[in-house]
């Protein structure tokens, strides 16, 4: 099966190889944030983003301090302006993005599939392998497995999908093109390319 992952995905495993972490047992979030050039302060109040800085909630387990670093750090890479001055639907958006970022940040997908997590079907029996290996709550685990598991139900959905329109379609198939439509197809991805360059 050939996995079909998403932009968020993809921009996780890029974040991770760029700062050269690449296993589990290296997603510690004082190693992320020296490596990202961040000071982290732990302090008895919720977690948040304070004048560009990430604060922790000390109160916290190291596996909520973990989950709450990933949701922080989305708001702090990935969003722009202050909470107090938004409207309510824009503030549970930016919310609602941080928590996905978190699933797929504390738990990356890339990590899922080197260490063959393969029993994702019963989302129970990966529970504890996910919370030992990414230091993770067991409610975050379940939540992050149902979410994996349902991506790979949904790339092979997308498989067996793409093989039915290839057999009702067989041309619509980039394999099966003719050379007459790559090379047309070609013409136009560089006069595509030579406007971008131009700033058309």
């Amino acid at each position: 099966m050939k996995y079909n992952s998403n932009l968020l995905e993809d921009w996780i495993k890029d974040f991770y190889c760029k700062i050269d972490i690449y296993h589990p047992h290296q997603l510690d979030l004082s190693e992320i944030g020296a490596r990202l050039g961040l000071y982290i302060h732990f302090e008895r109040f919720s977690s948040r983003i304070y004048n560009g800085e990430i604060i922790i909630d000390s109160r916290l387990s190291p596996q909520e301090q973990w989950e709450d670093f990933g949701h922080e750090l989305c708001h702090l890479l990935r969003h722009y302006g202050n909470q107090t001055y938004m409207t309510m639907p824009f503030l549970d958006y930016q919310e609602t993005q941080a928590e996905n970022f978190a699933l797929h940040f504390c738990v990356p997908t890339f990590m899922l599939f080197k260490n063959q997590v393969a029993n994702y079907v019963n989302v129970q029996d990966g529970i504890p392998f996910v919370t030992e290996k990414f230091n993770v709550t067991e409610k975050f685990a379940k939540k992050r497995l149902i979410h994996f598991r349902n991506q790979i139900q949904q790339s092979k959905t997308d498989q067996e999908f793409r093989k039915h329109m290839n057999l009702l379609y067989p041309k619509s198939s980039p394999d099966n093109w003719s050379n007459e439509t790559k090379l047309l197809l070609d013409k136009l991805n560089k006069q595509i390319k030579v406007k971008e360059l131009q700033g058309v």
